[in-house]
């Protein structure tokens, strides 16, 4: 039967189902034809031409065509690699706006525009690479979300727990095998129970665009695990979907809604690592999968005076040409449709310095971040920049706009330097406890701009970071040459798994230490998933193309250590029962009106303030921080005026053990014992009541934290 081919329209681009028949749109400015060509389930293809053309983009309306339809394009258009136009209608091509996708690149060398012998530089070959591709899924846009409501947690009460869809799953014991490492499984009961144990508030999931797998690990035995090469950006990761493994080739967006809902029931928000930085066509010898056939120049940033090459900020071999606009609608249209069609509630990006590259130096004023501060629906969710990329001058800590939050990484390497006691760290531990104002308050930001975190995917776990001084990467097959080096870490006098009781002790006050610096200090804290139950990585710190053991969580080692999650639960309760620990606005330090405690104050041990002496003494290592609840000035949801308990926290970094006298009076007469990491059980904390000018012990290595009583 012939099909039926209408005009159809410009807009939306990718394929869009309205109930009756399905548009198509693809935007090509160098393309002379597009064909669109359809899959059937024996492989076959019939190919139809899109008979309009509107401001560069080919469209054509089939009222046939329905989901669970699989497509992908040929492009027509000149070949010339040395002026950037690399068409080949021999490669089936996926479309950018697939918002599903079916199968994955077999690594034929038909999926590459040259003959291997020939090398990238040769002719282009006219082999057919539609059998080893990836292709495109129609799906219904129709989905019954009853009535689901965003959590929309503000920033400062929140909790981020960084989670892999299939590592947080893969394991465990009470979510069904087919479901484990899926969808599916993160809205299992037994996850969001955990999580809620936890206090978790948001969920940031590591990448779920569709990604590839990349040609040298397939060659290697190895995977792309971490999914940081994507390839599609509006569809979710097929290999992700139990409906997918089960046949349902269009029914992964389904899953992932449902997802969602369930977790929005819960009071979990759902947030997405994305990569919009670059694609997985890699570079001039990379494969032919989708833009680099449908018009290179515009989706790639190209070097301006050697066109067949690629500008590379990421390591990865082409860096998104964010000076197009094409370019930038494609991920201004991907950031929309996640919000509005898949309801996630914001983005965590991943090296987002290189967004801002629209000619050399990172420029925050980019148009990228133009249009997010003017987009009434990306502007109103949860915006996380990961601060850096890899070109020069890429790192960006404390320099993106306004509406944006980042991970600091600054953070995280002076907490880490504290606890295994490095010399003249405490008066940047205190900076980075306090809210990091040095970085963002100059620019009107608050202390939520600070994504406060110790570890994450990238580098060492929790548990390894306190049982390893070096990497363990031979897994990876890279000579133990990838990877960080430089991962400021502490082994607690062994390197490795021990049986030394004092050494195991040690290292799980360590820990203690960690998590309660984390989520007690003013920012919003990140947790990444299995620190709080001893996920090992076996010192291990690059495990991106482990997808195995190694980097799943061992639910089974949970029972284990069952009473660092315990802990982890205690403190953030702690937290989310005190507005104190998570202020919305900066402390300075001041008196308050009518008084002359000041909202933060800081006390060496003998229970003066801190002098300038002190701060400076790089071999002090212990302080303690009074929290002033009284001196809250930010008001509650309603406008209430909000009042707290007060606290005083003593940090002790030193490996002796320190008594600590207790400030003046007007700070508090009498304080009680809340917490102290120097317990190994949380109803191990010895009951303890101090008064003014009396002192308490603080050992080595250890975290208290009194409550004022009077």
């Amino acid at each position: 039967m012939t099909l039926q081919v209408w005009p159809g329209h410009a807009y939306p681009l990718g394929a869009t189902y309205d109930g009756a028949g399905t548009n198509f749109a693809l935007f090509s400015e160098v393309a002379t034809k597009v064909e669109l060509c359809l899959i059937a389930e024996d492989g076959s293809e019939e190919c139809i031409r899109l008979p309009e053309v509107d401001a560069f983009v080919h469209h054509g309306y089939l009222p046939s065509v329905s989901p669970g339809q699989r497509y992908g394009f040929r492009v027509h258009g000149p070949y010339d690699p040395e002026n950037g136009l690399r068409c080949n209608p021999a490669k089936l091509l996926l479309d950018p706006y697939a918002k599903a996708v079916h199968g994955q690149v077999d690594w034929d060398e038909s999926v590459f525009p040259y003959a291997f012998e020939d090398g990238p530089e040769g002719p282009p070959t006219d082999t057919d690479s539609g059998p080893h591709m990836m292709t495109a899924v129609v799906v219904s846009p129709f989905f019954d979300w009853t009535g689901d409501t965003p959590p929309r947690v503000p920033y400062s009460d929140s909790v981020v727990y960084e989670a892999h869809v299939k590592g947080l799953t893969m394991t465990h014991p009470d979510i069904p095998e087919e479901e484990r490492g899926t969808y599916a499984a993160l809205a299992h009961p037994a996850v969001i129970e955990h999580l809620q144990r936890l206090g978790v508030t948001t969920l940031e999931l590591m990448p779920v665009h569709q990604f590839v797998q990349d040609h040298h690990l397939v060659e290697a035995g190895r995977s792309n695990y971490w999914g940081y090469n994507t390839i599609a950006f509006l569809a979710p990761q097929n290999t992700y979907s139990a409906a997918v493994r089960a046949g349902a080739n269009d029914r992964a967006v389904e899953e992932f809604k449902a997802m969602v809902r369930d977790l929005h029931r819960a009071g979990i928000e759902v947030v997405l690592d994305v990569v919009y930085n670059h694609t997985a066509e890699g570079n001039h010898a990379g494969p032919m999968l989708s833009m680099r056939g449908i018009d290179n120049p515009a989706y790639y940033r190209l070097v301006d005076d050697e066109p067949q090459f690629y500008m590379d900020y990421t390591g990865t071999g082409n860096s998104l040409n964010v000076r197009h606009p094409h370019a930038l609608q494609l991920i201004m249209d991907s950031l929309r449709y996640w919000v509005t069609e898949m309801h996630v509630d914001g983005f965590r990006f991943d090296l987002a310095s290189t967004l801002a590259r629209e000619f050399y130096d990172v420029d925050r004023l980019s148009t990228f971040f133009d249009l997010v501060q003017q987009d009434p629906v990306v502007s109103q969710v949860k915006l996380i920049a990961e601060p850096w990329d890899v070109g020069d001058g890429g790192y960006q800590v404390g320099n993106f706009p306004p509406l944006w939050s980042e991970w600091n990484g600054k953070y995280r390497d002076t907490v880490r330097d504290f606890w295994r006691g490095e010399d003249a760290t405490l008066a940047e531990f205190a900076s980075r406890i306090s809210g990091s104002a040095d970085l963002y308050q100059k620019d009107g930001r608050r202390p939520s701009a600070s994504i406060n975190f110790v570890t994450a995917h990238d580098g060492f776990t929790l548990h390894d970071l306190v049982s390893y001084n070096e990497k363990h990467n031979d897994a990876n097959g890279e000579d133990n040459n990838d990877g960080e080096s430089h991962n400021r870490s502490w082994n607690c006098g062994v390197e490795g798994p021990t049986d030394d009781i004092e050494v195991v002790a040690l290292r799980e006050q360590q820990k203690r230490n960690f998590l309660t610096t984390m989520l007690l200090s003013q920012g919003v804290p990140m947790i990444v998933h299995g620190d709080e139950l001893g996920r090992t990585q076996l010192g291990n710190n690059n495990v991106y193309a482990q997808d195995s053991t190694i980097s799943w969580v061992d639910w089974e080692r949970a029972v284990e250590f069952f009473p660092l999650i315990e802990f982890t639960a205690a403190v953030s309760k702690l937290r989310r029962e005190h507005p104190v620990f998570r202020r919305r606005r900066f402390l300075h330090g001041r008196p308050v009106a009518g008084s002359d405690v000041q909202d933060l104050a800081w006390f060496a041990p003998t229970g003066e303030q801190m002098s300038d002496d002190d701060w400076e003494a790089g071999y002090a290592k212990s302080v303690a921080v009074f929290y002033n609840g009284d001196a809250i000035r930010e008001p509650g949801p309603r406008g209430e005026r909000l009042t707290d308990d007060s606290f005083l926290v003593l940090f002790n970094a030193s490996p002796e053990t320190i008594d600590y006298t207790m400030p003046p009076s007007e700070y508090g007469t009498t304080w009680e014992v809340v917490l102290d990491t120097a317990a190994p059980m949380l109803s191990e904390v010895e009951e303890r009541r101090v008064k003014t000018g009396e002192s308490t012990a603080v050992d080595a290595r250890s975290i208290l934290v009194l409550q004022r009583t009077g």
